[in-house]
């Protein structure tokens, strides 16, 4: 049994020239909303950085590299950490850096979100270098020496941490060696053995170097 072939019919040129044309338009279409759609400087070098090798990155977004791993368990939110930090924009100025050990306490909104996470993440003896997007940071407010938008690298080294509970006995261990000597007795002021120097009295920590703002 033969089949016949039945043959399509010929298109004619002008649908030819209309099927081209209309195929040009979408493509210049699509081209001028390439254009027109923002580039997120941030976000294009965090993507790029997550390729890395060695970083890592958080449900939250931040990212991290173990430079050096340290013991134990990290830190928690009952706890006071006492680190060292340098921090640099992505171009590798630096806009703050501790000029000696400085005590945060977790969970208290004491510092940018993503600078506390980070905290989180490191164990004692440890350093991490991280990277924390704008929404983890200042997001779109611009700060004196601070643009809007910026993402920020870290390199913080965790020192030690205590409870807050044991930090606050510290305290009033220090206070009333400065009554004792102010009023003429007890023994010689300063801190006690194991109090995290930094540290003013009846405010365990801050923000470091005033570079990173309380949190929202």
């Amino acid at each position: 049994m033969s089949i016949t072939a039945v043959p399509l019919k010929p298109v004619k040129r002008r649908v030819l020239v209309y099927l081209w044309a209309g195929i040009a338009v979408a493509a210049v279409g699509a081209a001028a909303l390439a254009v027109q759609t923002p580039v997120d400087p941030a976000a294009t070098f965090l993507a790029h950085n997550a390729r890395n090798k060695g970083v890592k990155q958080t449900p939250s977004g931040l990212q991290y590299q173990v430079l050096t791993p340290g013991t134990g368990a990290p830190p928690t939110d009952q706890d006071v950490a006492l680190v060292n930090y340098e921090g640099k924009f992505v171009d590798g100025t630096v806009f703050d850096k501790s000029q000696r050990p400085f005590p945060v306490p977790l969970g208290e909104h004491a510092v940018v979100p993503g600078f506390e996470e980070a905290l989180s993440l490191i164990p004692k003896g440890g350093k991490y270098r991280v990277w924390i997007k704008p929404s983890l940071a200042y997001g779109d407010t611009a700060r004196p020496g601070m643009p809007a938008h910026s993402t920020l690298v870290f390199d913080i080294e965790m020192l030690d941490f205590l409870s807050k509970a044991a930090v606050q006995q510290l305290q009033q261990q220090q206070q009333m060696q400065q009554q004792m000597m102010q009023q003429g007795g007890g023994a010689p002021g300063g801190m006690p053995p194991g109090a995290m120097p930094g540290a003013p009295a009846g405010v365990p920590g801050g923000a470091p170097g005033g570079a990173i703002p309380q949190g929202n």
